[in-house]
Parts: structure tokens; sequence; C-alpha cells
């Protein structure tokens, strides 16, 4: 049986899918783009839209009780691969702020994301 995650620390769905699922003992997100829940806004910024994406996973994963010590998985979508060094960063940055492990993960450069935003990213998290 699986129940759908919703809070308002992330932005709403844009389309026909929920912000996240709760199966029990897995958390899995949708892909988070870097919307800031509160004001709507995309910030221009590589490292900013990482960190909202961030933030916005936390944010769901937060709603079904777990914390970012919690994601095992994510996966990273990214507009320009040339990128790749600053959302390191700031991805490492972000999970040794929260004393997480860093969980496995896989990133790719796409065409185009929604929004034209330049990061999206999907999380997996499990209940220990």
């Amino acid at each position: 049986m699986s129940r759908s995650i919703s809070t308002e620390h992330a932005p709403a769905a844009i389309g026909p899918y929920v912000q996240g699922v709760d199966l029990g003992s897995m958390i899995i997100t949708s892909g988070q783009i870097p919307v800031n829940p509160k004001s709507g806004l995309i910030a221009e910024d590589i490292v900013a839209q990482t960190r909202q994406s961030l933030e916005n996973v936390q944010a769901i994963v937060e709603a079904a009780g777990l914390k970012v010590a919690d994601i095992v998985k994510t996966t990273v979508f990214v507009k320009d691969l040339q990128d790749f060094a600053t959302v390191n960063a700031t991805y490492e940055a972000f999970f040794t702020q929260h004393q997480a492990p860093f969980p496995a993960r896989s990133c790719v450069e796409v065409a185009r994301l929604p929004k034209d935003v330049k990061i999206e990213i999907e999380a997996i998290a499990v209940r220990r």
C-alpha cells in the first residue's frame, strides 16, 4: 500500500503527479526543480538552483518523517554537464551540512528541463 506525500515546503506538482510516494519502507520523490515553494521564484545561478532542488527533496523526505541521512539514491539531471563540478561541490556541502552519508547517485545531461531550469533532482530514501 502506498500513500502520496504532499507538503507546502516543496513546490506543488506542475502536472499529473505527486511530490512523493511513501511505500512504507521506502520514499520516492518526484524530480524537484529549483522553484522556491514560498515565492515561486527560480534563482538564475546553478549553485542556488542545486541548493533549492536539494531543499525541495529534503522537504518531501521530512514530510514522510525521514531525514536527509535516510536518502540512499539520487538522480541528478543537469542541462549542461559543464556545471558538474559546481553541482558536485554544492551537493557535497548539502549532505555534509546535514551530517548525512553520501547516497548512490547518477548524474546525466539532458536537453531541456521544465521551466527551463538548469537542474532537477529526484531521490529515494529508506526507513531503517
